[in-house]
């Protein structure tokens, strides 16, 4: 940018050079002093505006006419609007005022005084004198401040890009911050899907190869059994596992997922490995959302294998679906191990129950769990329904 503003500089030197040479040593500092306060108007705004000033008050010192040289006080005026800051702006519309005052002055009393010439616009009357100062004030402050004002409206043009691309920026941030925070919270989600798949499936293959195991030597049938549960529980593991992985690969989301329709055969892969699941459900069903629907689907899923895991498998477990017109309210109730104590059932369920509480939440809904003295486990969610849509 300064070796730029110095080569203009320069040549505007060179142009101006053959006039000042017609003149005397006066025009000749002005020249330069004017050239040196373009050279460095963008580098220092307020030091170009007093090299200027300075160059003036020497022309005037030495009674010196206008010259080509003066065009270089509007390049310094234009550059204090465009890009002085708030002193220096306004200290250019200022030099631009007083300045028009004293190329007035100069020009149209002083000058002409001094040269023993008549006073600019006089002919016989003050009145002609009155119009032509007025005139030549007219003149140069319109110059001075158009000047000026271009510079301005540059600024202002710069000023309103620049925000406009600070506006951008943001945007662009904060779309990003958006897109982070839906996919943290798209991987939360399958993370829980994952860690409810892994922990069901695995519960179910635990329970029944402990049962094979015992059953091997007095019926080898239920071994077998209970081997191909545990290949058919694995395979829909690995399948579902799949599924999630490859939603974490794709962001389509368009992986299918659980509905309450499956709510059965999970139930029965339940019931397969040992666990005596008394469904009951009541109330005409209410039309779920996806997401609500999957919540259910899940909070059953994880309070089955709690019950598989940490309850006593020898006690049947209470499972209910109560509709209403606001939504299903969702039960499982399961008889606790006699060697987990009620003051160590939040422990046992520590990884499963904030899981259920935040689908419940995220659903529009609650979830409860708690186990009580009398060695049972309750767990108790409301899922809302979807409202009604006008006629």
């Amino acid at each position: 940018m300064i070796t730029t503003d110095i080569v203009l500089a320069v040549l505007f030197g060179l142009v101006c050079l053959p006039f000042a040479l017609l003149g005397n040593v006066a025009d000749l500092v002005a020249l330069v002093a004017f050239a040196g306060a373009l050279a460095v108007r963008r580098r220092s705004p307020a030091l170009s505006l007093g090299i200027a000033w300075a160059a003036a008050v020497v022309q005037m010192a030495a009674l010196r006419d206008l010259q080509l040289y003066d065009l270089a006080v509007l390049g310094v005026l234009y550059t204090t609007a465009a890009r002085g800051d708030q002193v220096v702006k306004w200290l250019g519309l200022a030099s631009a005022g007083f300045g028009a005052v004293v190329a007035t002055v100069y020009l149209g009393v002083v000058k002409p005084l001094l040269d023993g010439a008549a006073l600019l616009g006089s002919t016989s009357t003050a009145v002609g004198t009155t119009i032509g100062l007025g005139l030549l004030f007219v003149a140069s402050i319109a110059v001075l401040v158009l000047a000026w004002t271009a510079g301005l409206l540059v600024r202002s043009v710069r000023d309103s890009r620049d925000i406009r691309r600070r506006e951008e920026l943001a945007n662009r941030e904060r779309s990003l911050a958006e897109y982070r925070y839906v996919v943290e919270q798209e991987r939360n989600r399958i993370a829980r899907d994952m860690h409810d798949v892994v922990a069901h499936s695995l519960a179910v293959v635990i329970a029944q190869a402990d049962g094979s195991r015992f059953a091997a030597r007095t019926r080898p049938e239920a071994a077998v059994e209970a081997l191909d549960t545990i290949a058919g529980v694995a395979r829909g593991a690995l399948g579902d596992v799949r599924l999630l992985l490859a939603e974490l690969r794709h962001h389509e989301g368009d992986a299918p997922q659980p509905v309450l329709e499956d709510l059965g055969e999970l139930i029965e892969r339940v019931r397969s490995a040992g666990l005596d699941v008394r469904f009951t459900e009541s109330g005409g069903r209410r039309p779920l959302g996806t997401g609500h629907e999957i919540a259910v689907y899940r909070i059953v899923q994880e309070g089955l294998t709690n019950a598989l895991r940490h309850g006593d498998t020898s006690a049947p477990v209470d499972l209910r679906l109560e509709w209403h017109d606001t939504g299903v309210d969702l039960a499982i109730v399961n008889a606790l191990r006699p060697d987990v104590a009620a003051g160590d059932s939040a422990s046992a369920f520590r990884h499963g129950i904030p899981g259920m509480q935040e689908r419940a939440q995220l659903a529009g809904g609650s979830l409860r769990a708690e186990a009580g003295d009398d060695g049972m486990f309750r767990l108790s969610a409301r899922i809302p329904a979807q409202p009604a849509r006008p006629a």
